[in-house]
């Protein structure tokens, strides 16, 4: 894999370094196992919804949080109880393992619901802008003709 080397931002421009500070996250975690499979989809012009294929995995055992825009998903397995411990597999092709998965969210981006449903644990986001960030009309004052003028005798 390549590097990228990101001093020349540095140097010409002021405020970018959390955008390459995510560009090294996102070629560090391209690396990671494609385990478990996800989908990422809009849903509305603000809205997002994230799937993940979670099968064999109960509520209790996965965990959502959201700390500084960053999203984790982790699923932990618990111990197998004594009736599963004395099965005897042919084969055994359900992963079992425990996961880690990060999601970088942009501002103003979160969490509104999240739902298990046939082994996809969907999570919906919505982008909610602040009152203050968002676009609003200026009115133009023009002098009107009515104004009062000031009047003072000629000399």
């Amino acid at each position: 894999m390549r590097t990228i080397d990101f001093t020349p931002l540095y140097r010409s421009a002021v405020g970018f370094d959390r955008l390459a500070g995510l560009l090294e996250s996102a070629a560090r975690t391209s690396q990671e196992t494609g385990w478990p499979p996800y989908n990422i989809e809009t849903t509305g012009e603000n809205a997002y919804r994230i799937e993940i294929a979670v099968a064999g995995f109960r509520p209790d055992e996965l965990n959502i949080e959201v700390k500084e825009n960053l999203l984790t998903v982790t699923g932990r397995k618990t111990a197998n109880d004594d009736a599963a411990a004395n099965r005897t597999y042919l084969h055994r092709g359900l992963a079992e393992r425990d996961f880690e998965r990060r999601f970088q969210l942009a501002d103003y981006v979160l969490v509104t619901e999240a739902g298990l449903d046939n082994g996809l644990l969907s999570i919906s986001l919505k982008r909610e802008l602040p009152e203050a960030l968002k676009p609003r009309r200026i009115e133009i004052a023009t002098p009107s003709a009515s104004a009062t003028l000031i009047e003072g005798e000629a000399a």
